[in-house]
């Protein structure tokens, strides 16, 4: 039987983005499934060191719900999006890899991103490991 594998490229840095990507990857992991998640433009921004801790936005879409949905989260002690995919990442099969073009074009290095950020990666990599999986883009 050939492996489970699930994998995600993350190119949106807004917390409702975000906080589904996570949601799917714990989920995923928890399942069992191979989880990789791609980091690209600015979902790969929102991993820089301690970026996540100050990140309120949401998506033009739902803008007005952010004010009430960050407020809902906070008191029912929902635990932030980066939270979910460290813990995930202790229990389950789920790697970060970051997009080596969007490294270049932003000018970043590893040493900019949060420790969960385990390689950088070219895309061609990524879509040859994620064959034969699903994919999804958030």
């Amino acid at each position: 039987m050939s492996e489970e594998k699930m994998s995600i490229v993350l190119f949106s840095g807004t917390v409702d983005k975000l906080m589904a990507a996570s949601i799917i990857a714990v989920g995923a992991s928890a399942m069992g499934k191979k989880v990789t998640v791609f980091l690209t433009f600015y979902g790969l921004m929102a991993f820089r060191k301690d970026d996540w801790k100050t990140n309120t936005k949401f998506s033009k879409d739902f803008e007005e719900m952010a004010e009430p949905a960050m407020a809902a989260m906070k008191e029912k002690n929902v635990p932030s999006w980066m939270s979910m995919l460290n813990d995930a990442a202790e229990v389950g099969d789920l790697t970060i890899k970051a997009c080596g073009m969007t490294m270049d074009l932003f000018g970043m290095e590893m040493e900019h991103l949060e420790p969960i950020v385990e390689e950088v990666t070219g895309v061609g990599t990524f879509v040859q490991d994620a064959e034969g999986g699903q994919t999804m883009f958030i």
